[in-house]
């Protein structure tokens, strides 16, 4: 991932310098489970050095990048390192240092994805009362709260949450199984003690690799995320555009410039650069379904995607929770501006309370929906409220204190966004 999107602490988990750590880990974990090495051998291996300069030296002459690793790990231990990489194949180091990586990736998205969802529930409890316009096919429907608008994403988020802690930990599993799984040159029990010292579960049948429907799955997760996040995006940006105005995203007056030619301009970027960066990660999870068939026990086909897509999507998905988590926590909310908009129909959009108060007072349903339409249009197109409209047919013998309320729409409201207390 560029630097521009790479926040320090996850960047710090992608390193070629990280990378080759966590190799190191392992090859120190299977050494010291080993049958040979004496006490001595180990501590030179637990000693054992190595640079990314000198890893990318040899892997000029073998082209092969862990075959270079372990050269200049070994060498770096002196006559006991004949013992590291003993009885290992590459992907026994590549996939369980993978899924080292992997869980420490995950502990960063995972707190990210819990301030995102935390501050959502946040605004929406203060913002339970506060009433807005609902819409659907981007027209004005019916009144709601932005509060219950906001606990619908925190809901999201929170579901979000639950499927990357989940996805996080099935892909964090390691094998040490030898060249096509069979525990040639070693043994399960030697495979359990080595996952042991490092903290991670067995893959049960890894043929030579872990199976990649793993990190697939970890990928559309990561996907569904930014799914998540974008439509959280998308609201604030319709609900930025100057017609509309009734949140903005928070902005540093006397400092941040919205355009370079137009001073006056305020433009919803935060947002759009979550938008963009979604669709970045739907292109991580199709690669990541892709790479699931392999050839027989392994392949690399699936190595130089990973590469790439992994830690991009986890160091996007981490950047774009930060931008999402000021974005809900700073967004400017014009309550005053909500209300006004409720007004732009005339009270149109009050006609099911009238279609069903028709009903209720014995008109046919589609004699008090024709009413009700004829008069709803009327009001819009007139400019005329539908309230006068209403009144000045007092045949219709409608209760209009009652049909107008708006505290019909939003008594529900508080325990709407009540049901966030059950997250956790």
């Amino acid at each position: 991932m560029i630097p521009r999107y790479t926040r320090p602490e996850i960047g710090a988990v992608w390193t070629d310098e990280a990378k080759l750590e966590s190799w190191r880990q392992v090859e120190v974990a299977c050494a010291e489970e080993t049958e040979g090495p004496t006490e001595s051998d180990l501590e030179a291996i637990r000693a054992a050095t190595f640079t990314v300069e000198a890893v990318l030296e040899r892997e000029k002459v073998t082209d092969h990048d862990v075959a270079a690793f372990v050269d200049v790990l070994a060498a770096s231990a002196g006559e006991p390192g004949r013992w590291i990489h003993y009885g290992l194949t590459s992907s026994d180091v590549l996939d369980t240092a993978l899924a080292l990586q992997l869980r420490k990736a995950g502990e960063i998205v995972v707190r990210g994805a819990r301030g995102y969802r935390d501050a959502l529930a946040e605004q929406a409890r203060a913002h339970v009362d506060t009433v807005c316009v609902g819409r659907t096919h981007g027209v004005h429907a019916e009144p709601t709260t932005f509060g219950v608008k906001l606990a619908g994403f925190a809901f999201e988020a929170d579901r979000n949450l639950r499927r990357l802690e989940q996805a996080f930990d099935q892909a964090a599993v390691g094998a040490i199984s030898g060249a096509v799984g069979t525990y040639s040159a070693t043994s399960p029990e030697f495979e359990a003690r080595v996952l042991a010292r490092l903290g991670i579960r067995r893959e049960d049948a890894s043929t030579q690799v872990v199976p990649r429907d793993r990190h697939a799955e970890l990928l559309q997760a990561i996907s569904l995320a930014g799914a998540g996040l974008e439509r959280f995006a998308t609201e604030i940006r319709h609900l930025q555009r100057t017609e509309v105005r009734e949140v903005e995203e928070p902005f540093r007056a006397g400092a941040q410039k919205g355009s370079s030619a137009m001073p006056h301009k305020r433009n919803p970027i935060t947002s759009e650069r979550i938008t963009g960066l979604a669709r970045v990660l739907r292109g991580y999870a199709q690669a990541g379904v892709e790479d699931v068939a392999l050839w027989h026990e392994r392949d690399i086909s699936h190595s130089g995607a990973e590469r790439v897509i992994l830690p991009d999507a986890t160091i996007a998905l981490d950047y774009m929770y930060a931008l999402a988590t000021r974005l809900a926590s700073g967004m400017v909310v014009h309550p005053e501006r909500m209300r006004a908009n409720l007004d732009i129909t005339y009270g149109a959009l009050f006609s099911q309370r009238v279609l069903l108060a028709l009903v209720a007072a014995g008109r046919s349903r589609d004699e008090a929906y024709r009413i009700t339409q004829e008069h709803a249009q009327r009001a819009w197109d007139s400019h005329t409220p539908l309230r006068d409209l209403l009144e000045a047919e007092p045949g219709l013998g409608l209760d209009l204190d009652a049909i107008f309320d708006l505290g019909h729409y939003t008594r529900f409201a508080g325990e709407i966004v009540g049901r966030l207390d059950g997250l956790r």
